[in-house]
């Protein structure tokens, strides 16, 4: 097996720890695989001659050649940024992106680095996945494009697309186990200190850093809902506080969020949750209890079902001192 031809896509504004983070990982894997067996050949490159990553950083790049895989990394979208603008400055490296689809090779996004992919029209008709908290501005952007904000890793037809930043590792231990073998992937993980069994983005989801939908009307009945997490839910008490019929309650509070009152609820009562395994010692009973349900076999599924992970195993990844 030949050694795998690897490049990283430099751009100005790119992350610069998300161009040297897969091939770090990968001259790990050559050393952990030793000299019999095929590395990888990994090169920066790019249309330009020059690029200054995110912060200012200068960037050495080799111009742009034919690779296996073509590593896209993200960049820094702070609020306010006009993506289109973006983008639209960034036409030479689309269109080299665009060119290395054509000739059948993969191309793989790293965190934003799928809105470039996008440009290019990689996406249309294929599943992906991105940063959480920028999932919905792909999904609204790419309407022909299946969005799976939970994934780390989303891999369609030639295409890969990963989380936010620390996914570029699990695309990278991906790759090294297709290219080098399951063992050479969980021992580089291993000296790496990489988490190698990770599947899901969910339980890094903060939903107070997302944006807010809704108007007034749904405003209020959240911070209802939010007030009275431990009460029982009763829809027509819920409608009668608010002087409505339970029928206008669940319309107006769907057509201004996307959601029904029960359905914020549980999500708001598994972020309490969340709060309280991360900083107090309480036990998973008493949590249950405290955010509205004494079932705590219900509440550890709802738990599971909003964070791919149960209540105890949650604790153990994000246990915080308290101090």
């Amino acid at each position: 097996m030949s050694a795998l031809r690897v490049g990283v896509l430099a751009y100005p504004g790119c992350f610069a720890s998300e161009v040297f983070g897969v091939p770090d990982l990968l001259t790990m894997a050559t050393h952990v695989a030793g000299p019999d067996r095929a590395g990888y050949e990994v090169s920066v490159v790019s249309p330009r001659r020059r690029v200054a990553a995110s912060g200012g950083a200068a960037l050495a790049v080799s111009p742009m050649r034919e690779v296996d895989v073509l590593v896209v990394p993200g960049f820094e979208l702070v609020p306010g940024l006009d993506v289109d603008a973006k983008l639209a400055a960034l036409t030479p490296e689309i269109a080299a992106i665009r060119s290395h689809a054509a000739a059948g090779n993969v191309v793989v996004s790293i965190c934003v680095g799928a809105f470039l992919l996008a440009e290019a029209g990689l996406l249309n008709q294929r599943r992906a996945t991105t940063a959480w908290l920028l999932a919905d501005e792909l999904a609204r952007r790419c309407p022909e494009t299946e969005v799976r904000p939970e994934r780390l890793v989303v891999t369609d037809k030639g295409v890969t697309t990963t989380a936010a930043f620390s996914a570029m590792y699990d695309f990278a231990l991906e790759l090294i186990r297709q290219h080098s073998g399951a063992e050479v992937a969980r021992t580089t993980a291993r000296v790496a200190l990489v988490d190698d069994a990770r599947s899901s983005q969910t339980p890094y989801v903060d939903v107070r850093l997302l944006p807010q939908p809704g108007n007034e009307f749904s405003r209020r009945v959240m911070r209802r809902l939010d007030q009275n997490l431990a009460a029982r839910y009763d829809l027509a008490a819920l409608a009668d506080t608010f002087r409505v019929s339970t029928r206008t309650l669940l319309r107006r509070f769907a057509d201004e969020t996307g959601q029904s009152p029960l359905e914020y609820l549980q999500s708001s009562r598994v972020r309490r949750a969340r709060h309280l395994l991360e900083t107090t010692d309480r036990t998973v009973a008493s949590i249950s209890t405290a955010v509205g349900y004494m079932d705590s076999g219900t509440f550890a599924a709802l738990f599971a079902k909003h964070t791919g992970r149960r209540p105890r195993d949650y604790r153990a990844t994000f246990r915080r001192g308290t101090n």
